[in-house]
């Protein structure tokens, strides 16, 4: 099966889809059980989400799904969060803490090997060449990893999450103006509430490719799935209404970043 679709395009900035995919191979798929098979935790939509925003834009979308792999989460199978409620690098549970797994099936070591080697690796080779091009263009790559989550999920958060939570591991993953960029648009959002480095703070993909001494810059945006959709259950249902909403701001951030990079450029 296909792991990965990749999109060239002109501009600086690279746009990353590590969950919004749902395909999963037969012989995983006979291993889930009912709970597992929703499909849940899906980062639902948001690749139509974030279509033809801005003009040039590069791609890369995971086409497989979360619980084959996590392509979001270090190989090495370190939390990004210790201490604290979260999926691992294959999960084992959805992020309401309940198993996805038949039992006696969820997935080993060698499974885990397998899939790192079959999924996870291939999505992030295909990611780092696509910011090396970028950077060969213009001096300078910005990955804007995009993801979304149910808006309450007391296991992992307490509380309702904002609409917009901005992750650029306490302003390690890009450079200042791009971070403040992203906050200013977000907080000019009238009717939407915004977090900076709050309970999600950036994936592995956002610490591992952000390193703005070298010209590449990453910064995560993790929506509320309230935002844009109909119901945060199944069937997870996309409402157009609400997305044209967001849209207008979601334009307004990437157009705010693209601005920046010239500038950008000149200091790496």
């Amino acid at each position: 099966m296909t792991t990965h679709e990749t999109r060239q395009g002109t501009t600086p900035i690279i746009l990353g889809f590590p969950h919004t995919g749902t395909d999963v191979p037969p012989d995983i798929w006979g291993r889930l059980n009912d709970n597992g098979k929703l499909l849940a935790d899906t980062d639902w939509h948001i690749h139509n989400l974030y279509d033809g925003l801005i003009d040039g834009v590069t791609t890369v979308r995971a086409t497989f799904h979360r619980y084959v792999i996590d392509a979001n989460r270090d190989p090495s199978g370190t939390s990004l969060y210790p201490g604290q409620n979260t999926t691992g690098l294959v999960p084992e549970t959805d992020f309401d803490g309940l198993s996805i797994w038949k039992d006696g099936a969820a997935p080993n070591e060698a499974d885990i090997t397998e899939r790192l080697r079959d999924f996870h690796a291939p999505y992030h080779a295909a990611l780092a060449a696509e910011i090396e091009r970028v950077k060969a263009i213009h001096g300078v790559a910005i990955l804007y990893d995009c993801h979304s989550i149910r808006s309450r999920i007391p296991f992992l958060f307490e509380g309702k999450l904002p609409d917009f939570n901005i992750g650029t591991d306490m302003g390690k993953t890009c450079d200042h103006a791009i971070e403040q960029a992203t906050v200013a648009a977000t907080t000019s959002a009238t009717g939407y509430d915004s977090i900076l480095n709050g309970r999600f703070k950036g994936g592995w993909t956002t610490r591992h490719y952000g390193q703005p001494e070298t010209g590449v810059h990453a910064i995560q945006m993790e929506l509320a799935q309230s935002t844009h959709l109909q119901t945060e259950k199944p069937p997870f249902a996309y409402d157009t209404a609400k997305a044209d909403r967001l849209r207008v701001h979601l334009k307004d951030i990437l157009e705010r970043i693209a601005a920046i990079a010239p500038n950008l450029k000149k200091q790496a």
